[in-house]
């Protein structure tokens, strides 16, 4: 049995079908409203913030994934997510479950620095000290071998669907509904982002490599571009040029005056700021034929349905 933790999310929507696909038919779909994907999926409606649901969910899992999310609250972070997490580890270590722990890179320097699987965190905000604390409990736990784990992290998101990312929301999504684009702080600074499908493909090929556990691993990326250049891929694809404008960070200094979603995305905009350089060549060596979406092909994905 393997079971996904946060399964109505696009991460876990994905991981479910690529499991199902490519590695077993028993698959258990966790959340408060869990949703069928496949007929034979089971369906467990579970508070993980209390533990013994949470227990009852990974009962019987071989591989457990960690794909929950939260609303992008600060306070409710702070509240909510470490407790998740302890429960979570606490029943894989009754049930002898392996832990497919999915990251992202807030706790990352918001800097030029090329990132590796060993950065030093410097987190900077109450959701990067967050997301630094629970990578934090994961690597401890896998070094002194009380549970057998993995890290699996990845940038910003783009792609089709329910992806939620800054990069969709202000761009793609601009572009399918014929609005102007708008581009946050800079168009000429380099993004590293992952095309959805791909962290969950990467994420399945992990958890069900043996000797992948007990390390970090940061999923695979295509090579980086600036927001102009991705522009200028759209462009072809709709055969139009483009208009856009930037978004300067004194602007949503102001709009989180009087919104509390402009407010809480003011601590990740410095990364947009300077180019966003993630490497995933420890991956890219180790799993040398998966096959990772290039921008023309993602971008062209979003356009076309």
């Amino acid at each position: 049995m393997q079971t996904i933790l946060g399964s109505n999310g696009q991460i876990g929507h994905e991981l479910a079908k690529e499991l199902y696909e490519n590695y077993t038919k028993e698959i258990r779909l966790v959340s408060r409203k869990p949703q069928k994907i496949h007929d034979s999926d089971e369906l467990v409606s579970a508070d993980l913030l209390d533990f013994n649901e949470t227990n009852n969910a990974i009962s019987g899992s071989d591989i457990v994934y960690f794909t929950v999310g939260l609303p992008m609250d600060s306070e409710m972070w702070m509240k909510q997510f470490s407790k998740i997490l302890d429960n979570v580890i606490e029943a894989c270590k009754i049930h002898q479950s392996k832990l497919v722990f999915f990251d992202n890179t807030y706790m990352y320097p918001k800097t030029s620095a090329i990132q590796y699987e060993n950065t030093i965190f410097s987190p900077n905000g109450k959701k990067s000290l967050v997301r630094a604390q629970l990578a934090d409990k994961i690597i401890k736990e896998m070094e002194a071998n009380e549970l057998k784990a993995v890290v699996c992290r990845a940038p910003e998101f783009y792609g089709a669907e329910k992806t939620q990312s800054i990069t969709n929301t202000m761009i793609f999504r601009n572009i399918k509904a014929k609005r102007k684009l708008k581009i946050p702080i800079s168009d000429s600074t380099l993004r590293t982002l992952i095309w959805t499908p791909d962290a969950s493909r990467a994420m399945a090929l992990i958890g069900n490599t043996d000797d992948a556990y007990g390390q970090t691993w940061h999923l695979p990326c295509d090579r980086s571009l600036t927001y102009k250049e991705m522009i200028n891929i759209a462009d072809k694809i709709e055969n139009e040029k483009l208009s856009y404008s930037i978004i300067k960070l004194w602007k949503f200094k102001i709009g989180s005056l009087f919104n509390k979603n402009a407010k809480e995305l003011l601590e990740l905009l410095p990364r947009y700021e300077v180019d966003n350089l993630f490497n995933s060549d420890k991956f890219k060596k180790r799993f040398p034929s998966f096959s990772v979406t290039s921008f023309e092909s993602g971008i062209k994905q979003i356009l076309v349905k």
